[in-house]
């Protein structure tokens, strides 16, 4: 098994790991925040998030929720959760997870009972990009049937929708369809400058319009 480090947010990836030692180091690690672990076909990235990386995901998660309150759209979070599938050779760890579509499905099932290895996909995940990942996650996504995906890059996020396989960027939210691209960057923008309360008012304002 060789080891390459890059100079990426404390990125380091692993060749040639089997399953069997994917499976341990996730044993090993379940209780540890801020480490991601994504698998694909024997390459291992480990990932450890920063501040600037967990800013923007934070704001799209108070977003998701204050939009969901406003719209009344049933809504289940599972952040960083892990899921894996060993028959596809895959498994990662998103920055957050939100069932919408499934939500009620999910609710009805023991929490206990939702294991890595049987979780239905998500039907929205967040991914922020500080610096580019390692491996290639939207192959890895759509090969589990995730409908949508919401990245910020570069300092605007954009909308990617599951189409035939592959992810084409829309123009806006597939969950929240009056959500566009543009308006949700604005949203992590203003963020930065705002108060909570502020912050909280202007979503709640434009949502009701």
């Amino acid at each position: 098994m060789s080891t390459i480090s890059t100079p990426a947010e404390h990125n380091v990836i692993l060749h040639n790991v089997t399953w069997e030692t994917y499976e341990w180091i996730l044993s090993e690690h379940q209780d540890q925040s801020g480490t991601h672990f994504i698998y694909d076909e024997g390459e291992l990235e480990i990932m450890v998030t920063s501040g600037r990386h967990e800013f923007p995901n934070w704001a799209l998660e108070l977003l998701v929720s204050i939009l969901a309150e406003e719209w009344d759209i049933d809504v289940m979070g599972f952040g960083s959760m892990t899921y894996k599938r060993k028959a596809l050779q895959k498994g990662f760890e998103p920055d957050s997870a939100f069932y919408v579509a499934r939500a009620a499905e999910i609710r009805a099932k023991d929490l206990d009972e939702i294991d890595p290895e049987n979780a239905p996909p998500a039907d929205l995940i967040i991914e922020v990009d500080v610096t580019s990942p390692s491996l290639p996650r939207f192959p890895i996504y759509a090969a589990f049937g995730v409908p949508e995906i919401w990245r910020y890059k570069d300092g605007s996020v954009s909308f990617y929708r599951l189409e035939q396989g592959r992810y084409v960027e829309a123009p806006s939210s597939l969950a929240f369809p009056p959500l566009t691209a543009e308006i949700a960057t604005r949203f992590v923008e203003d963020r930065k400058r705002l108060k909570m309360a502020g912050w909280g008012r202007q979503i709640r304002d434009w949502a009701r319009r």
